[in-house]
This record gives structure tokens, C-alpha cells and sequence, in this order.
């Protein structure tokens, strides 16, 4: 097994925003529902946190609180200065064009509130002993990396491709990501930024998504190889109809109603959906990580795929994934160590379906190369110089299209149009 590669927080000086994009790809959209109710006294908050318990957390914590492992959340921006969050986070930045240098402002209507909850129940430290809102991870490190949500300037695409390196870049052992592009694929930018993860052993996980909220079927990143998709149960072990999505890509449930979280100005709120079942695993996994700093990404997935409490005789299944976490288990449990990511690797996907992609239009090329040279001298384009190769002509519009029936017509044969799957291993 060899040894998880240790990774510095580096300072990071104000980052140039990029310049914004003549067509936004399409928005991102937080994957938690509305809040329930009004904001908690602060009083009661301590008490409200049933999952501490009921997936083994206080019990995993007699191992360990998750002491020196960070958790990047990718999301609306986190209020550092909130009393269960002091001292949280460690450092940070904006990939929107809209927060601060840091990522601590909160962004947008919906960002108000989001980031802080979702942060807080992954390493909230409480305003004391007993109150406030504690994280699965209570010393864990955050970084936050503040992004819009709706229409913005910068495509969220760019935005995640962004996040999610700088993430790495920067420390992170695990990225939390509460947050859903609302649809099953994504774009290839995503791929070198995934891939960035992974080949830097950093856990990543996604939430589900929320029917309730108008997703139906869980969609990217957590459609992605290799990523730890989390759904969402009820006070009672139950798949909630309202939040969380269905998709044979879950892995864990973790409670996702009747949550509470921080939000900016020092109150609490309760909630629901996936984006809060989703950092109550991310602080699961910083939990595992410190508790076996020795294993890689992959082992820390399988332990917490491995040791969850199977709701169905199959598994993983369609609705459960792999079943409830398990905090206590995942931290202590004897579990065979793996060769590689149980759910799945994004290099392989890349390498098969990139590939099978491209593959289509190559076959059409001598076809579109034909048509082109019926109506066009490449001559005006360039004379190649010695010892290189002749330069490809600039393909003019009109020629293309009263040129290339037939390369057209076999694009279409060949199947460019798919449907995103992601293989899982067992």
C-alpha cells in the first residue's frame, strides 16, 4: 500500500479572474432544498444533531476528530467568522468573479446560508462544549472556494474545473461538493480537473441531487468514476422522497432531513437534502483519513462503501447504494485493503469514451477532406516550409455545409450521441 503523499497549505495571492464567456455553459444549481424552518435557538442546536449517534460518529470519535486532514468545499462561500466556525478555515478562494479573495462572502440569495451550513457539518467546532453546531470532523481544516450558483458571468462548468484544481493545488485531502449540474454527463474540461484529483489522492464526493428541488435522477459530478456519491435518508433509514435523487451511481445514504447548520451571522436554521448528507460524509471521510493516514483515495472510499449497514440484500442497490454510513465502522473495522477506486476510475472512462468520441469524426475526415478539396485550393493558406508537414487548410462555413453530406451522414451512423453510464467494479 503505499503512503498517502503529504500536501501543504500554501498561501494564495488574489487570483485573476478570467475573462467572462460569450455562451455560459449551463448554471449550476445547489443540491440542497429550502431551509424547514426559522433559525434555532442556539441553546438547542447541540441536541437537534441525531446523526451524531445514529451513524456511529460519536463513536468514531473516541479514535479520532479528523486532526489534520482539509476539506475543500466548492460552494456559495463559507462565513469564517461564524462562532462554530472559528478556526475552521484554513484559507481559500473565489472562482466567481463575485466573492473575495478568501471565499468567505457568502454569494447570492441562495448562497446566503448554503456554504456555511454545508461547512459546518462537515468540521463545525461548536460555540462550545455543548452547543452549536459539531462536524463529523470537528478538527478538520476547511477551505472554502466560493462559486456562484445561477447566471453569472462565468459558466459553472469553469467554474468546478477551477475549484476543484485549485482544491488540489492547494491541500486538500477531500472536496466536498453539495451542488448538481442537472445533467448525467459533463464537459471535458471537468476531466482534467477530476483527473487532477485523483492522480493527487484526493476523496471526492458528491451529493445526489433532490427530487423535491426538480432532480430527478442524479446527475454530474456524481455521475463521475470514481466519485463517492451520497444520497439521502430520513430520521428513520428511509431513501426521502423529497430529498434525495434516485441513480444506480449512490454509493452511501446519510441523513439528509431534519438537518441544522450555521448559517452567516451567528444563527441556525434547519434543513434539508443532499447537501447536507453530503459533508456529514465528507467529514466522515477526513475521519478515516486521519485514523489511517497510510491509505490512498481509494482504500478510504472502499472503507466507507464496505462498512456501511446494507438497507436491502443487494448491494450495492439501485436505491441505497452500498446503505447507511457508518462512522464507527469505517474508522475501526477490519476491512481487505483494494488495488483501486471500487467505484470506478475516471482515467479509464476518459481513455474509452473521449476516445470513442473522437473516433467518429476521424473515420468522417478523409470523406470531409474530399469534400473540402472539390471546392476549395489549400493553396492560399500557407506554403509549408521545409522538413514540415503541409498545413491543414482553414475550412470556410459555406463549404462545409454544401460539401460534406456524406460526412455528416456518417458522423450520425456512427453513433456520436450517448448515453453517460458510469462502470462500477464490485
Amino acid at each position: 500500500m503505499r503512503a498517502r503523499p503529504a500536501r501543504r497549505l500554501t498561501a494564495r495571492p488574489a487570483a485573476a479572474l478570467a475573462a467572462a464567456l460569450a455562451v455560459a455553459a449551463l448554471a449550476l444549481v445547489p443540491a440542497a432544498a429550502p431551509p424547514l424552518t426559522a433559525p434555532a435557538a442556539a441553546d438547542a442546536v447541540r441536541d437537534q444533531q441525531y446523526w451524531l449517534d445514529d451513524y456511529g460518529i460519536r463513536e468514531a470519535w473516541q479514535v479520532t476528530r479528523g486532526e489534520g486532514v482539509v476539506i475543500a468545499i466548492l460552494d456559495s462561500g463559507v462565513d469564517a467568522s461564524h462562532p462554530d466556525l472559528a478556526g475552521v478555515v484554513l484559507g481559500g478562494t473565489d472562482v466567481s468573479g463575485r466573492g473575495n479573495a478568501t471565499g468567505t462572502l457568502p454569494l447570492g440569495p441562495v448562497g446566503i446560508t448554503h456554504g456555511t451550513m454545508v461547512a459546518s457539518l462537515a468540521a463545525g467546532r461548536g460555540s462550545g462544549p455543548a452547543s452549536g453546531v459539531i462536524g463529523a470532523a470537528p478538527a478538520a481544516g476547511i477551505l472554502s472556494i466560493s462559486l456562484a450558483f445561477g447566471p453569472t458571468e462565468r459558466s459553472g462548468d469553469d467554474q468546478i474545473a477551477e475549484g476543484v484544481r485549485w482544491a488540489v493545488d492547494n491541500g486538500a485531502d477531500i472536496i466536498s461538493l453539495s451542488l448538481t449540474r442537472n445533467q448525467l454527463d459533463w464537459p471535458a474540461s471537468w476531466d482534467d480537473a477530476f483527473l487532477h484529483a485523483e492522480r493527487n489522492d484526493v476523496v471526492v464526493i458528491a451529493a445526489a441531487g433532490n427530487r423535491g428541488s426538480g432532480t430527478e435522477q442524479v446527475s454530474a459530478p456524481a455521475t463521475m468514476p470514481g466519485v463517492l456519491t451520497v444520497g439521502g435518508v430520513d430520521r428513520f433509514g428511509r431513501a426521502s422522497g423529497d430529498a434525495s435523487s434516485q441513480g444506480i451511481t449512490i454509493g452511501v445514504m446519510a441523513p439528509s432531513e431534519a438537518l441544522i447548520g450555521a448559517i452567516p451571522g451567528g444563527g441556525h436554521r434547519f434543513w434539508q437534502g443532499t447537501s447536507g448528507a453530503t459533508p456529514i460524509v465528507a467529514g466522515i471521510a477526513a475521519l478515516v483519513r486521519a485514523a489511517h493516514p497510510e491509505l490512498d483515495a481509494a482504500n478510504v472510499v472502499n472503507r466507507i462503501i464496505s462498512t456501511a449497514r446494507p438497507v436491502t440484500a443487494a448491494v450495492p442497490d439501485p436505491l441505497y447504494g452500498y446503505g447507511l454510513v457508518d462512522a464507527a465502522a469505517a474508522v475501526s473495522a477490519d476491512v481487505d485493503p483494494v488495488a483501486e477506486n471500487p467505484l470506478g476510475s475516471l482515467a479509464d472512462w476518459v481513455a474509452l469514451n473521449r476516445r470513442a468520441e473522437a473516433e467518429p469524426l476521424a473515420a468522417a475526415l478523409p470523406e470531409l477532406r474530399a469534400a473540402i478539396g472539390r471546392h476549395a485550393d489549400p493553396a492560399p493558406f500557407g506554403m509549408p516550409t521545409a522538413g514540415s508537414a503541409p498545413p491543414e487548410p482553414i475550412i470556410p462555413i459555406a463549404l462545409i455545409v454544401t460539401g460534406v453530406g456524406t460526412a455528416l451522414a456518417t458522423l450520425a451512423a456512427a453513433g456520436v450521441l450517448r448515453f453517460v453510464t458510469r462502470a462500477r467494479t464490485e
